[in-house]
């Protein structure tokens, strides 16, 4: 086929690429709580939920960079988690970025199975295991889900899902065949792997923070062998209890009655300190970002159109 000129046009392509898949809605119940200080108590167990499956467990431990630099290893895990919902056009380069660093991990799992990353069994577990744990935080942390925004929450996690590359066939469609879901992943494969049982030790070896202010880093390094105890025992508390219970049963990790009441009384306080602080201290500063340019967009549209 000839252009006016007589140069040869470049041929049609058969397919047109597929759009790029879209984050979470504005005004949704992840652009609410996904990016609110309270990410900090959730994250814990969902990593811990995570790699208790021996896949994925053997995939950080062998891989990762979680023991050498584990105050950049977290603070890059967050940021992804943030551009997943918050990120627009970048939360779908985001998750490309994610699945080619994945491309190259594989080898043999506690159970002697050969793995890889990206098998879609793997991968989607890593990802299912968000639903269960924001579902059950939010009980602690602020008010329970109805079933409706608990349908609503899964909806929005299957769209991350997406831009992680998962494919909707892998992941189940709705919340009442996720649990079948879930509880067989609980029966068949989960177990207290070596790097699960790393994240709720309360004797393991962490370095004081290497990131924030020049003040803050001087202060927690001269003072880190008095803060690191306590701290550890906080991170095995929070891990543990804030877990779905059935998931803790499942990895074999304990929980006594009066832990159950001292998180239950921790989360009393955090339910009404959280929503009092002014947005700048709520919300992360990418979801700080994100949300303003929101809420001016409207007013921008307006005045462009005057």
């Amino acid at each position: 086929m000839k252009t006016d000129d007589g140069a040869d046009a470049p041929a049609p392509s058969r397919r047109a690429a597929a759009p790029a898949p879209e984050p979470p809605p504005p005004g949704g119940i992840l652009w609410s709580i996904a990016g609110d200080v309270r990410v900090f108590l959730s994250l814990p167990p969902a990593l811990a939920l995570q790699v208790a499956h021996p896949a994925v467990g053997a995939g950080v431990d062998d891989h990762s960079v979680f023991r050498t630099d584990p105050w950049g290893r977290g603070e890059r895990s967050l940021r992804s988690v943030l551009l997943w919902v918050y990120g627009g056009e970048e939360a779908a380069a985001e998750g490309r970025r994610l699945r080619e660093v994945h491309k190259s991990i594989q080898g043999t799992d506690a159970r002697g199975r050969p793995y890889h990353a990206l098998t879609p069994a793997n991968y989607a577990w890593v990802h299912a295991t968000g639903f269960p744990v924001y579902r059950h935080a939010q009980r602690y942390l602020g008010r329970p889900f109805t079933a409706a925004q608990e349908r609503q929450l899964y909806a929005e996690w299957l769209r991350v899902g997406r831009i992680l590359g998962i494919h909707d066939r892998d992941m189940p469609g709705t919340v009442e065949e996720f649990w079948p879901y879930y509880r067989r992943i609980l029966a068949e494969e989960l177990d207290l792997t070596t790097v699960a049982a790393e994240l709720v030790a309360v004797d393991r070896s962490l370095p004081p923070p290497d990131r924030g202010p020049r003040a803050v880093r001087l202060v927690a390094r001269a003072l880190w062998p008095v803060l690191l105890p306590p701290l550890a025992r906080f991170r095995r508390f929070v891990t543990i209890g804030l877990m779905p219970p059935d998931a803790r049963e499942a990895i074999g990790l304990p929980w006594t009655a009066a832990q159950e009441r001292r998180l239950r009384r921790f989360g009393r306080v955090v339910r009404v300190v959280v929503p009092l602080l002014p947005e700048r201290l709520r919300y992360l500063p990418i979801a700080r970002r994100a949300r303003a340019a929101h809420r001016t967009a409207p007013a921008r549209s307006a005045r462009g159109a005057g």
